[in-house]
């Protein structure tokens, strides 16, 4: 498996884990306006950070992609 593989492959985990986070925080939200939880004990904005830093690697790791497509190029 390739370097290159590999980082296509967290990646997209990454971006995948970032859904399903954001996801269960609307689920969440719903959940609670009814009078029940479903994060025993976590606060919605510590998840909703999580998916964030789990976003901004993804777009860190793209970006960098398209930077080294773009060397390759010239």
């Amino acid at each position: 498996m390739s370097l290159e593989t590999l980082v296509s492959l967290v990646s997209r985990v990454c971006f995948l884990g970032a859904f399903f986070l954001l996801t269960l925080v609307v689920i969440e939200r719903i959940a609670n306006a009814i009078g029940y939880t479903i994060l025993q004990g976590h606060r919605s904005a510590s998840v909703i950070e999580l998916a964030v830093v789990l976003l901004v690697f993804v777009i860190t790791v793209q970006l960098r992609g398209m930077k080294e497509e773009f060397r390759r190029r010239r």
